[in-house]
């Protein structure tokens, strides 16, 4: 018997997540101060969450090639 498409586990979350976990709120919480040992866990105050901003790859290839083509050029330019 196969599993439904909608069942399958593909490799992780293809978006980010709009909610943290109790856990990361509480971690988020104490390295900005606003939760201590001891606090409650229950009524938490809300938390941003952290947007993850893709990095381009091509631009960086494509300065790399920039710059040695600049270098081939100087070198034959001598």
């Amino acid at each position: 018997m196969t599993i439904d498409k909608s069942l399958k586990i593909r490799a992780g979350l293809a978006r980010s997540r709009s909610v943290l976990t109790r856990g990361e709120r509480i971690a988020r919480l104490k390295t900005m101060d606003r939760f201590e040992e001891g606090d409650s866990p229950f009524g938490l105050p809300k938390v941003a969450v952290p947007k993850l901003a893709m990095k381009k790859k091509k631009k960086k290839k494509e300065e790399e090639e920039t710059t040695e083509t600049d270098a081939k050029e100087e070198t034959s330019a001598s």
